[in-house]
């Protein structure tokens, strides 16, 4: 955490960590927006899914369905795409964020169009949505993919690497101990870091409502590639040198560092299963973790799959 002090959240408690039964929603539930790059009217609906679906998209104006996993990631460049064929769905990170926040392990996602809905920028609307439907045990146990060995990937300075989590006596639930630092040249961002471990707690309360964020130079360079076509200072954070431009400023300290790490639990939800381990990080972005998950995965010496047997109460 070299350069800027971080922010460690101390969330240790079991009750607080992430369940034994894999979950899924408990009633269907949707909502409308519009895609942050292609400007275009979508409508999003989740559903229950039955125990080990995982989480699948289906892209209903074409009759696809793609699961939700990172050798599914088609592109990174701004946002994090799945596809299958000539199906594509994008800026999935911010719900997929949501749903492994909250230990959602099975649903199926239905959508009219290319892009997840941008609602505020931020998950928080995603958990909104969540809260209404309702989530419910499956009472079947839940599997983790454990990391055996560290496994990194760079780019220049930046870096994103995965570590084991240190040994116990005993299988717990799955643990992600998260760890991660931006550094901007934009005086409003600089250089700041955060940390905590992952739990629907502190995922709710220290990450879901970090915004996405752009610096203003860019806007309009990415408007004129057909790009950030239905981003607005209402669904982004727009920094300009020392400035945010925002009237209403952010919502939180280091609101910049935290929405880089929404992103990072997005995208390592594409793993499949929940992870149990270490991820540490230096100016990653959705390219760096999609790389990361594939370096994981092409070692099956750096990962296993335990499926805990912890007993699992009878439903009623």
């Amino acid at each position: 955490m070299d350069g800027s002090p971080a922010i460690l959240f101390e969330h240790h408690s079991m009750s607080q960590d992430m369940a034994w039964s894999q979950r899924t929603l408990k009633a269907p539930i949707g909502c409308v927006g519009v895609g942050v790059h292609s400007g275009r009217k979508t409508s999003l609906s989740l559903h229950p899914a039955p125990a080990n679906h995982g989480i699948v998209f289906r892209r209903i104006d074409l009759g696809v369905d793609i699961q939700a996993r990172f050798d599914n990631v088609c592109d990174t460049r701004l946002c994090t795409v799945i596809g299958s064929g000539n199906a594509r769905v994008g800026t999935v990170e911010h719900l997929m964020a949501a749903l492994s926040g909250s230990g959602i392990d099975n649903a199926s996602i239905e959508i009219d169009g290319p892009e997840v809905p941008i609602l505020d920028g931020s998950s928080a609307p995603f958990l909104f949505l969540l809260d209404c439907a309702g989530i419910v045990d499956q009472f079947v146990p839940r599997a983790m993919i454990e990391i055996m060995r560290p496994v990194r990937v760079t780019d220049g300075d930046a870096f994103a690497e995965l570590r084991p989590y240190p040994r116990s006596s005993r299988v717990a639930p799955p643990v992600l101990d998260m760890e991660l630092t931006i550094d901007f040249a934009a005086a409003a961002i600089g250089k700041q870091g955060c940390s905590l471990r992952l739990t629907p707690n502190s995922f709710r309360d220290e990450l879901s409502s970090a915004r996405t964020f752009a610096l203003a130079s860019e806007v309009e360079q990415l408007q004129k590639a057909g790009l950030a076509l239905g981003g607005s200072l209402d669904n982004a954070v727009v920094v300009d040198g020392d400035k945010v431009l925002n009237p209403s400023g952010l919502r939180m300290p280091r609101e910049f560092a935290r929405h880089k790490m929404l992103d990072a639990v997005g995208d390592l939800a594409l793993a499949g299963a929940a992870l149990h381990g270490r991820f540490i990080a230096h100016r990653s972005g959705h390219t760096l973790n999609n790389k990361l998950l594939r370096a994981l995965f092409a070692d099956a010496s750096a990962w296993r799959t335990i499926v805990n047997e912890e007993p699992v109460a009878a439903a009623a």
